[in-house]
């Protein structure tokens, strides 16, 4: 060492090396053999995926484990079925909402189908011996008009009926074509209750008509 390296604190150069090899020498020797391999002993696919090593894939299914005897079942019978209203018919139905959903639905697009029907041949007739534009024009107008008008009108007419007739159905304990014209009248009444009671009783009258001849052509029919 000389006088420089113990001004500054350095060490030799030979300590150095004697303190770095020292750890190696004291490392433990690697014994590790690898296995030679033996083509002859290479496993393929099938006998990999039947091998005893492999899982069983039916383990792998979410219900596997569980005791298939103690598992509870819905079964429904088809006499349970039966007692439900409409049930037995072409349109069954499970009750006031599917009623309500339906036949509102039906109803307004039956209505919005003839007002628009309605609208296209009042167009036509206005717009006789007239211009292209102006006779689509018309049209256009008189389908837009009559269309909506009497599909809007008769949507609410359709929910106000099924909310009398679940009711009244509700009360009576069955339901019948009784229930469909008694609140066919409450209906038709209702809509037109501001204006008067002549046209309450008209209205009323034309709505029970239709639900009369509607609820027996689907006893009939359906």
């Amino acid at each position: 060492m000389s006088i420089w390296d113990k001004l500054t604190g350095r060490k030799s150069s030979s300590s150095t090396t004697s303190s770095s090899a020292s750890p190696t020498s004291n490392a433990p020797a690697d014994t590790f053999q690898p296995t030679p391999f033996d083509p002859q002993e290479a496993q393929d696919v099938s006998s990999f995926l039947t091998g005893p090593s492999f899982v069983d894939p039916s383990q792998l299914h979410p219900l596997a484990g569980l005791n298939q005897q103690a598992l509870d079942y819905l079964s429904l019978e088809d006499s349970a079925l039966s007692d439900l209203p409409g049930s037995q018919s072409a349109l069954p139905s499970r009750g006031w909402s599917d009623d309500l959903c339906y036949g509102t639905g039906v109803t307004y697009l039956t209505a919005l189908t003839v007002g628009g029907a309605w609208g296209l041949q009042e167009g036509l007739r206005r717009s006789h011996n007239q211009p292209p534009k102006l006779r689509l024009n018309s049209v256009l107008n008189a389908v837009t008009r009559r269309g909506p008008f009497l599909g809007n009108s008769a949507g609410v007419i359709a929910m106000v009926y099924n909310g009398f007739n679940s009711f009244i159905g509700h009360m009576r304990g069955k339901h019948d074509s009784a229930n469909s014209i008694v609140a066919g009248a409450l209906s038709g009444m209702l809509f037109k209750s501001t204006r008067g009671i002549r046209p309450m009783m008209i209205s009323g009258g034309i709505v029970a008509t239709v639900a009369g001849a509607w609820a027996v052509t689907r006893k009939a029919l359906f």
